[in-house]
């Protein structure tokens, strides 16, 4: 396991320690960070109006696409450590 794939392992487990609950904006970039790194690019439909939510996720996921998987895990471990003030 690479140095990049500990520290992305490591972030996930520290995110979990915040104590103060991040922005809507840090928390969609948590996740559709934590999907590119994970899985790639986003797949499936996208969806409807009415899913707010899941369409935010799923919109911020898309458009990180054609963003490298390990970029994507070093944007997720800089994100965290910015959010624990490291």
């Amino acid at each position: 396991m690479s140095d990049l794939d500990e520290s992305f392992q490591q972030a996930q487990v520290d995110v979990k320690t915040l104590t103060t609950k991040p922005s809507n904006d840090d928390l969609l970039s948590l996740y559709s960070l934590y999907k590119q790194g994970s899985k790639g690019d986003v797949d499936g439909k996208r969806p409807g109006r009415l899913d707010m939510v899941n369409r935010a996720k799923y919109d911020a996921w898309a458009k990180l696409e054609g963003t490298g998987q390990d970029s994507a895990k070093q944007s997720y471990v800089d994100l965290v450590s910015r959010l624990l003030g490291k």
